[in-house]
């Protein structure tokens, strides 16, 4: 494991780990199984149907839905992640019931690009069958009964909800949804959520895994964007450094060990509170995490397929806004674990937006190009910060 930051305030999480929950620490590590991997492959799909959707709708309006579809997805996307933790899928009846869920929830990827244009009533029909899916299997599980019904009876109404919006266009099916959106944070208060036991390391694992494959969405918005175009110095230049920034969140997300460290912390935290952290840290920091990749990938699609050209300001505040809100977030979940420092990325944060006219004035290229020149800087400096001057062993 890595050095901890240079930082005198600074609790290291690493060392959380004698700490730990006994009877977490006592029993064997809970990985996160194949058939939980091969649930991702439809959140693939969903993120990419999200990314086309605002590529095609990118204004103010197309951005509000977007934002609400992805939170009603990953609202019931992080509540299977807290049934498996809670009911691994060992048995041939659970991973059946996974597999129904992952039909569901592939019906709703189907339906997000026309879900604002007459396809609501799949996604909602869908979205409700999830929530029952869900409900019926966590009832199973070894939580109170009455903790599981209070969280069903309120995610019930959410999708009631989401159906009856189906139902409506415009202005009025985005105000029932948003309500919708809404009530999950009522849901988080009715919950009872200390009644629930989360596993940490099943956890944070599965999350880390979550923010691969949203990373991989950014790689195929650059295959995409290039289409046919013809392979050209330019587009392997857009290319390869929309690749680097792709690197750059992976670090941003997993250098110096942050996963590791992560679970040690949420391992060191009494059942209460690691609970409480999972639900602010795991759904809403993750939430934008996911919508800042989300995005970035938006962006890079348009820079890819022009990046010798300016670009629009919604392209390209989408490619840089989206760097920076996950920087940003990225910043305050590293803040909650303690690791530090963490001044370098809200200042690259602000660098990164500052790169759009770059975009709008020059070309595609040149902002994507900033952006790298920013994120190497915010790293460099963290890097050159951890290692004491002279020391060239291992870090």
């Amino acid at each position: 494991m890595t050095a901890s930051p240079v930082s005198p305030d600074a609790p290291d999480a690493s060392d959380a780990s004698d700490a730990r929950d006994p009877e977490e620490f006592s029993e064997p590590a809970l990985k996160v199984a194949p058939l939980e991997l091969f649930l991702d492959l439809v959140f693939v799909f969903t993120i990419t149907q999200l990314t086309g959707s605002l590529v095609h709708h990118l204004t103010l309006g197309g951005f509000a839905q977007v934002l609400v579809m992805l939170g009603l997805i990953w609202w019931m996307y992080d509540a299977f992640i807290w049934l498996t933790n809670a009911l691994p899928p060992r048995t041939r009846g659970r991973g059946g019931l996974l597999m129904l869920a992952m039909g569901a929830f592939l019906v709703i990827s189907l339906s997000v690009p026309h879900a604002f244009e007459g396809g609501g009533a799949a996604f909602g029909w869908a979205y409700l069958m999830v929530v029952a899916l869900h409900t019926g299997m966590f009832i199973v599980a070894e939580v109170a009964p009455v903790a599981v019904l209070r969280m069903g009876a309120s995610n019930l109404v959410i999708g009631a909800l989401v159906v009856a919006g189906g139902y409506l266009t415009g202005t009025v099916q985005l105000a029932f949804w948003t309500v919708a959106f809404a009530m999950q944070f009522v849901t988080q208060r009715v919950a009872g959520l200390p009644e629930f036991r989360l596993r940490s390391d099943h956890f944070v694992e599965r999350h880390g895994l979550i923010m691969i494959i949203a990373f991989g969405e950014s790689v195929i918005a650059i295959g995409v964007g290039a289409g046919t175009t013809e392979l050209g110095p330019e587009l392997i230049a857009v290319a390869l450094l929309s690749l680097t920034v792709c690197v750059g969140l992976w670090w941003a997300y997993f250098g110096y060990d942050d996963d590791a460290r992560a679970e040690h912390h949420m391992a060191a935290l009494p059942s209460a509170e690691r609970n409480r952290a999972a639900v602010t840290v795991y759904y809403l920091g993750h939430f934008g995490l996911l919508l800042g990749v989300l995005l970035f990938a938006a962006g890079v699609k348009s820079a890819v397929a022009h990046p010798d050209a300016a670009i629009t300001l919604p392209q390209a505040l989408a490619l840089a806004g989206g760097i920076t809100l996950y920087l940003v977030v990225n910043t305050a979940v590293r803040r909650f674990f303690g690791l530090r420092p963490d001044l370098p990325r809200l200042i690259g944060a602000a660098a990164v937006l500052a790169t759009v006219p770059l975009g709008t004035a020059v070309s595609a290229l040149d902002e994507v190009g900033a952006v790298v020149a920013v994120l190497a800087a915010v790293f460099g400096y963290e890097s050159a910060c951890r290692r004491p001057v002279g020391d060239f062993g291992h870090d």
